[in-house]
């Protein structure tokens, strides 16, 4: 016998999303009751609180679905439609700006975990391997984030007279370099590091300060001027 469907209006009103969220703030509301106040609906034979665990069992949590594509989430059955994807791409971006505007307003390196986050958002989800850029200005506050190669990175495949063109054009005084490792291990390579010091040494030359080369990966990152190989 199929189980009946519960909606969220068969809750009891002190457990409904939005009347929790209203009487007892967001933080009281657990990741899928958020999710669920997103989504709105579930699909047929799925409650839209079932849906959202779903969704954040299938991505690894809350950290996993912000680095989900529109790709990845139209896989998901009750997806496949453009609404909700739409939402959960827009939120996603949201995330991002936010982020950006926080790196705009005070020195990027001030808040490392916000300019991690930032760049988890950004490139983590990638399936090959992205590098970009962080243009920063003389106090240190975000310029712009441009993503500038893609592919295997070694010495030969990103080319410094580009970075250093990109910096000149933005009137960056100093960036923060960053790549993604889809594999999951953040642990920087010796091509990483060859990489990092031919940059420094190219960018010295139009008075560009590399000031950290940060390697993400979903849930991770890693900063190289935190571990001294800057």
């Amino acid at each position: 016998m199929t189980k009946p469907l519960v909606s969220l209006k068969d809750l009891p009103p002190d457990a409904r999303p939005r009347e929790k969220l209203l009487a007892r703030g967001a933080a009281a509301l657990s990741d899928s009751e958020l999710l669920a106040l997103l989504l709105r609906t579930g699909t047929a034979g799925r409650g839209v609180l079932h849906m959202a665990q779903d969704l954040l069992e299938r991505f690894g949590g809350i950290a996993g679905l912000l680095h989900a594509g529109a790709d990845d989430l139209k896989q998901v059955k009750g997806l496949g439609g453009t609404a909700k994807r739409a939402e959960l791409v827009a939120v996603l971006e949201l995330a991002r700006r936010a982020l950006a505007e926080q790196l705009r307003q005070r020195a990027a390196l001030e808040g490392g975990a916000a300019l991690k986050n930032y760049l988890q958002l950004h490139l983590a989800g990638h399936a090959h391997e992205v590098f970009a850029v962080l243009f920063l200005d003389n106090q240190q506050r975000l310029i712009a984030l441009e993503e500038l190669f893609r592919g295997t990175l070694t010495q030969t495949s990103v080319y410094p007279r580009e970075v250093a063109l990109r910096a000149l054009h933005h009137h960056a005084a100093a960036v923060v370099l960053a790549h993604n490792h889809p594999g999951g291990d953040v642990a920087p390579s010796g091509a990483d590091e060859a990489l990092t010091s031919t940059l420094k040494a190219a960018l010295a030359l139009v008075d560009v300060r590399v000031v950290d080369h940060v390697i993400v990966a979903r849930g991770q990152a890693l900063s190289m001027a935190e571990m001294g190989l800057l």
